[in-house]
């Protein structure tokens, strides 16, 4: 517990200071260690970033698996003050190198209890209120994160730093999420696009994957909680000055700025 308590609190200490984050003296030694890690995180960041408002989910598509070169999904936390509304103006120096990828946001209306588990598709499904386009913002913390291993970006919250949503589409107003068209433009040129089906086959199969991974753990998602469900594209690392827009067939557009 002395370990995951002091690579918590080494964590912590580079995203408040805003600092690239070396290897880890006593870095996690597999997934689960990660998961533990991230936990003591979340309790440590609450004073500076607000309530846990849901998760994120990384590593959904082939090409972030690609990317990143892990096989599999992985999760992170969404803190309140990390949650910003299409339009907004960030400050690029809040970053250590800032990214966004292109998501599908899911709000629940009702729980996921860790009783209910296993979780399907179709089930999860009937669990959304609403969905929202969506930028992730991620945020390239380390001075290589090539070398820091799946286990230590797990306890790091996969990237994660926040996201800016668009407006909010009813459940019974979506079109098909397998066949939505993502597009990624930064400063008014197209630069990726993926679709729906990129993630994990349906964003409803990474809802579940989440839930299922959170039930192994005894916990459970909650009525109002959102969740970015994984990138349709390729992480785009951005400058200060880049503006952002993803469009999102039937789900609406999501823009912002980093200054």
């Amino acid at each position: 517990m002395d370990n995951i308590l002091a690579a918590a609190k080494a964590i912590a200490l580079a995203r408040r200071n805003h600092a690239p984050l070396a290897a880890l003296e006593r870095p996690p030694v597999d997934e689960a260690d990660g998961y533990q890690v991230q936990r003591a995180l979340h309790d440590l960041l609450l004073p500076h970033a607000g309530p846990l408002v849901g998760y994120k989910i990384g590593c959904t598509s082939q090409v972030m698996q690609d990317y990143i070169g892990i096989p599999h999904p992985c999760a992170g936390g969404v803190f309140e003050k990390g949650v910003h509304d299409s339009g907004v103006k960030l400050a690029a120096a809040k970053y250590v190198r800032v990214g966004v990828e292109c998501e599908i946001a899911v709000r629940l209306k009702r729980d996921l209890a860790a009783g209910e588990a296993p979780f399907t598709a179709e089930w999860v499904g009937e669990a959304v209120e609403a969905y929202h386009p969506a930028i992730e913002i991620v945020d390239d913390r380390y001075v290589k994160w090539e070398t820091m291993g799946a286990p230590t970006l797990i306890a790091d919250d996969f990237f994660a730093a926040g996201c800016v949503l668009g407006e909010r589409v009813p459940r019974s107003s979506v079109p098909d999420l397998k066949s939505v068209k993502g597009r990624a433009i930064v400063n008014g040129e197209e630069v990726s696009h993926g679709t729906g089906a990129d993630v994990l086959g349906h964003p409803h199969n990474a809802l579940a994957w989440l839930a299922n991974h959170l039930a192994a753990d005894g916990k459970g998602l909650h009525a109002g909680q959102l969740v970015l469900t994984g990138s349709l594209v390729k992480t785009l690392w951005l400058k200060a000055g880049d503006k952002v827009r993803m469009e999102l067939d039937g789900l609406g557009v999501v823009e912002a700025e980093f200054t």
